[in-house]
């Protein structure tokens, strides 16, 4: 096939340029990432502005270190999850699935910002049209004085409306839907999304204007759209949640103003998203193991603390290679636990079909969970179970020792605030759990000495026919 003249492919996921289209990127090694666009063009020497040598240079020590204030949203896990509020000049990247709640948590905002005494919110809504959005705005309760709504899909015009006054914030849903008429690419491509979420960054910093963009999600749970979108803006959120699961989860994973894996949880309700005081008591469901099968993680997800059931279950393989299925849990890092619970455990696992869950639609990433995810296979496998009302956290290694955990009395602590009353932890960690007298602790140095601990077939626990 000729090639068209003018005309040029750009990787959506490094912004590599060719010809021609390619199934696999050469830079990257992405599969199916170019897409067909105009290429850019640079601008020629004369029209660039005369620099003063040295201009905007600085001594560090003149630099100004004061914190930037912030703008409390009003609700406090998206403060929490941004660093303490939203930064004047900063960009906001929130990225989820289609229907998670992305506009419904955006306009719960802007609405809580502009009665908040904050000042005027403009909120420009690329998807859906003015009725639709005051329909919304009627359910949540968001309809206050100071929010104004812009149904736009130029940035031109968004830009223009955007320096019509001085605005507290400026929300845009969303940054694939906005698109500039210069640019002959259709809206959502590589150059329409790069060129609309660069303008709106140089608004943002050269006003000092938080701007919030909505980003939409590939099938593989990445934002869409260019790599160079997530490294123009100052902060990346993830809202995720099951489909069949009324709590939301919003998290950092790119902040230059505060901690990163920071965690707020919400509950989707017929008003809106409420925040969830006590997300372990959500999670648990009023379970505290006791079960084989079953284990509770103390787990921490950036300063929170969660409590988190990790249920297991082992099948004798009648046929064929075992299984190994994981839900909430890396499942590379579920084969290595196997692997080590056979060598230095000593309980056969390559025959046996696993399936591994963190109950309640939860996810856990950390190495602390590993303690828990053998004390619940081991069970299983076992017909044991760690005493009911016990929590289990720890790193295991690939020789079976158990290793210490940072944030262990953070960890302990919520666990008696629920009523827990046992700890199964790392030796290393067994001096932080003497600051709770009325806790059990059982140290745990090693894989052989977490099966040897719980040897004891439960009370009332039989093996199935």
């Amino acid at each position: 096939m000729a090639k068209r003249a003018g005309r040029v492919f750009t990787c959506s996921a490094c912004d590599a340029q060719s010809p021609r289209w390619l199934g696999r990127c050469p830079e990257c090694g992405g599969w199916n990432t170019f897409v067909e666009g105009e290429p850019e063009k640079p601008a020629r020497s004369g029209e660039r502005a005369p620099v003063a040598p040295g201009a905007g240079v600085l001594r560090m020590k003149d630099v100004d270190a004061a914190d930037a204030p912030r703008l409390l949203t009003g609700l406090s896990d998206v403060d929490r999850v941004l660093g303490g509020g939203l930064v004047p000049g900063s960009v906001v990247l929130l990225g989820g699935e289609p229907g998670i709640g992305k506009s419904t948590l955006l306009l719960q905002v802007a609405a809580r910002l502009a009665g908040g005494g904050a000042g005027e919110v403009l909120y420009v809504s690329a998807e859906e049209s003015a009725r639709q959005v005051r329909l919304r705005a009627d359910r949540l309760d968001a309809v206050v004085d100071g929010l104004h709504l812009l149904a736009e899909t130029s940035v031109d015009r968004v830009l223009e409306a955007a320096a019509s006054r001085p605005w507290a914030a400026l929300v845009v849903d969303s940054i694939q839907t906005v698109s500039s008429p210069d640019l002959p690419s259709t809206p959502g491509s590589v150059s329409q999304v790069r060129d609309a979420a660069a303008r709106l960054s140089v608004f943002a910093k050269t006003g000092g204007t938080p701007v919030v963009l909505v980003g939409h999600v590939t099938k593989d749970g990445t934002l869409a759209g260019p790599k160079t979108l997530e490294h123009l803006v100052d902060a990346v959120l993830s809202f995720e949640g099951e489909r069949f699961q009324a709590h939301r989860v919003l998290r950092a994973l790119k902040n230059r103003f505060g901690p990163v894996h920071e965690l707020g949880v919400f509950e989707m309700t017929g008003t809106g998203l409420m925040e969830v005081t006590n997300p372990s008591a959500l999670y648990l469901g009023g379970r505290t193991g006791g079960r084989p099968g079953s284990a509770i993680l103390a787990a921490v997800e950036g300063t929170r603390p969660l409590l988190l059931e990790v249920q297991a279950l082992t099948v004798p393989v009648k046929y064929g290679t075992p299984r190994r299925t994981a839900i909430g849990f890396d499942g590379t890092r579920l084969a290595l636990l196997l692997a080590v619970l056979e060598r230095h455990g000593g309980l056969p696992m390559s025959g046996h079909d696993v399936f591994l869950n963190i109950a309640g639609g939860a996810e856990s990433e950390e190495p602390a969970a590993d303690l828990a995810v053998l004390a619940a296979v081991a069970g299983s496998a076992r017909e044991t179970a760690l005493p009911k009302g016990a929590v289990a956290f720890g790193e295991v290694g690939l020789l079976g020792e158990v290793r210490a955990v940072t944030d262990a009395t953070l960890r302990l602590k919520e666990a008696v605030s629920l009523g827990f009353t046992e700890a199964y932890l790392p030796a290393g960690n067994a001096a932080e759990a003497a600051a709770f007298p009325d806790l059990g602790v059982t140290p745990v140095a090693s894989v052989e000495e977490l099966l040897v601990r719980t040897a004891v077939r439960p009370a009332g626990a039989g093996r199935r026919p």
